[in-house]
């Protein structure tokens, strides 16, 4: 998983007919800013208004994803937003001049070939991530659909669909990480049965519908030539021979013999982008839809909600990986001015340490008597000194260097910090190491509150030995 935000190198455009509507609509991707997310604009109605890729705007479930602000709708989103969550692209501005994003050839796999020929953009901000903290069931017992949400350190999807059909039956497809994606899921079409295309058409959907742009599958032995002239009259598309081929109206060939269920999880895909964050979790659904897709998204917004009020959460009560022994060995400092008491994970740009503070430290003799107090100061060595292990895990031989400060930036305190509390650091370098210099973005934690944050560069010079 990518820990950076990332754009659009450059925009790209396609064009097609939206599955729907039926009409000829031309889409453009474009980069954006940090922070930005996914965001539509209509540039063929008055004053180009804005929409955001948000599921408290989805007003349609129906076949597809409809998003609409003040009256302007943008009709089969999924697919697209998909790609874009797929290929970890943070950030875009999605221009259309029409009401519905074209079909294609049913799948995302044109939009992901684009966002690779022009490739991604780096950006400065990291990626803020949403992660389930326990499980999160949904159930939808009139439609039959159940997702269950676990904790995990990725973004994992797991789909079974069961449809009582000789058409398809019983099919499980899963996608491990979003390394997957692109190979074994982007090229997957959407599918509708033979027996819904009258009923669909009537409802005055699927206009732009193609054996082109989906798998229809069919669980008669035998159709009539007749019923199928006149389902391609009823669509609009008398030109097209449609022939069966086993159980398929299409001439071609599944994809994957799962194709229908790895489209289903394309749809989750594109569908819980309209979350707002990146996701950590591994969702598994049964039977799922449009309608339960977007149910459970929105179920998430108000776990993000309660999560943003309960502040930061980290467990402290895995083991750590270094305790304050193994931290001896690679600082100089020593008591009373030792200030970090536990290492719970490094990763390849970041670090997690913890402050326990107690009454008995030297400081609060006189800060102050009757009112004990941190000061900020030690506040930003002891983050210092969780930077300084983090810099330090990267050489060779840690006891023979030293870590020197060298400039310090931004330095805010949230609240006080008084003996009793436990101080959680989380330190991200802010670019790579270079001839030993280290810059590291960080904050500090109490409850889940933020205390302190700063940013600093220090330098790692070898100095014994």
């Amino acid at each position: 998983m990518n820990t950076k935000q990332h754009t659009l190198n450059r925009a790209f455009s396609l064009s097609g007919q939206g599955l729907h509507t039926g009409e000829k609509v031309t889409v453009t991707i474009e980069p954006a800013l940090e922070n930005h997310g996914y965001k539509f604009q209509r540039t063929d109605v008055e004053g180009s208004p804005i929409i955001p890729a948000d599921a408290d705007l989805v007003t349609e479930t129906t076949r597809g994803t409809t998003l609409e602000k003040n009256g302007i709708k943008v009709q089969t989103t999924e697919h697209l937003l998909a790609a874009l969550y797929g290929l970890q692209v943070d950030n875009a501005l999605i221009k259309l001049d029409g009401p519905e994003i074209p079909i294609l050839d049913g799948s995302s796999k044109m939009f992901v070939q684009e966002i690779e020929r022009v490739g991604l953009l780096k950006q400065s901000k990291d990626r803020d991530y949403f992660e389930f903290r326990e499980n999160q069931p949904f159930e939808d017992l009139e439609k039959g659909i159940e997702i269950l949400a676990i904790p995990y350190d990725e973004f994992r999807v797991t789909v079974m669909v069961d449809y009582d059909s000789i058409a398809l039956g019983t099919q499980h497809a899963s996608m491990y990480h979003l390394g997957e994606f692109k190979e074994e899921i982007s090229p997957c079409r959407t599918f509708v049965f033979l027996r819904e295309l009258e009923a669909l058409a009537k409802a005055g959907l699927i206009k732009g519908g193609d054996i082109d742009n989906a798998i229809v599958l069919v669980e008669r032995e035998k159709v009539a030539q007749e019923e199928l002239d006149n389902l391609a009259k009823l669509l609009d598309k008398e030109h097209l021979d449609i022939q069966i081929k086993g159980n398929t109206l299409n001439n071609c060939e599944l994809k994957f013999i799962n194709e229908p269920a790895r489209h289903k999880l394309l749809d989750i895909i594109g569908d819980l982008a309209l979350v707002g964050k990146p996701i950590k979790g591994h969702i598994l659904a049964a039977r799922p839809g449009h309608s339960g897709n977007i149910s459970f998204a929105k179920i998430i917004k108000e776990i993000m909600k309660k999560q943003q009020k309960e502040g930061r959460r980290f467990d402290l009560t895995k083991k750590p990986l270094y305790n304050i022994t193994d931290i001896e060995k690679m600082l100089p400092h020593r008591y009373p001015f030792l200030l970090v008491d536990k290492v719970m994970e490094i990763t390849d740009d970041s670090i997690i340490g913890v402050k326990n503070v107690t009454m008995n430290e030297h400081q609060f003799m006189g800060h102050f008597p009757g009112n004990p107090v941190m000061p900020g100061v030690l506040q930003v060595e002891a983050m210092a000194q969780t930077g300084g292990i983090f810099s330090l895990s990267k050489v060779d031989d840690p006891h023979l260097y030293s870590t020197y400060f060298m400039k310090i930036d931004n330095v805010k305190f949230k609240r006080k910090v008084i003996p009793g509390d436990t101080i959680v650091f989380e330190l991200k370098l802010m670019s790579p190491i270079r001839r030993g210099l280290v810059h590291m973005g960080g904050k500090g934690y109490v409850n889940g509150e933020i205390c302190i944050e700063a940013e600093m560069l220090a330098q790692v010079v070898k100095d014994r030995g």
